[in-house]
């Protein structure tokens, strides 16, 4: 089942890195699942976001573990990575001189929410891994979409959160 494999690929992804001192934050649907503790929906990838400083050094890492290098036409500020069958996605991420958080692009920057990146770890059947805050994860998933498939996915995502909330 492809969401095991994921999750066992994440796990190790995130060892490599703690081991490595790589700082490293999942976003996207995996973290919405890892704040919610359980698993909601079937996901298309894994979503880590990375220092862009630390990119060569990762990419070494990751194809020493097997991953190969797997960049999709037209990438700005992220690049993937594919190893049996799971797809891994890096967004990078810098710092300017007032210590805003952005992802560098071709054409500018591509914004955070704010307090994305602190020391947020969370567990999910035994895999711990760093996650982005929970306020900006819900920011990120309340942000409009044109794409009707990832507007319906953050809206999926989001009631997750809710009820998890409720809980």
């Amino acid at each position: 089942m492809l969401q095991d494999a994921q999750l066992a690929a994440l796990g190790s992804i995130c060892d490599l890195f703690d081991r490595q001192g790589i700082e490293y934050w999942l976003f996207g649907g995996w973290a919405v699942d890892f704040h919610a503790g359980c698993p909601s929906r079937a996901h298309d990838d894994l979503d880590l976001a990375v220092w862009v400083g630390d990119h060569s050094r990762i990419a070494g890492m990751l194809t020493s573990e097997g991953w190969a290098h797997a960049p999709e036409p037209g990438e700005d500020g992220y690049t993937g990575y594919e190893r049996s069958g799971v797809r891994l996605e890096l967004a990078f991420l810098d710092r300017d001189e007032d210590g805003e958080v952005y992802t560098p692009l071709q054409d500018g920057r591509g914004l955070w929410p704010d307090d994305a990146f602190g020391d947020d770890v969370a567990e999910l059947k035994g895999v711990r891994a760093r996650v982005i805050g929970l306020g900006a994860l819900r920011a990120d998933k309340s942000e409009p979409h044109d794409d009707l498939r990832v507007a319906a996915k953050d809206r999926a995502d989001l009631a997750t959160l809710d009820a998890a909330r409720q809980e």
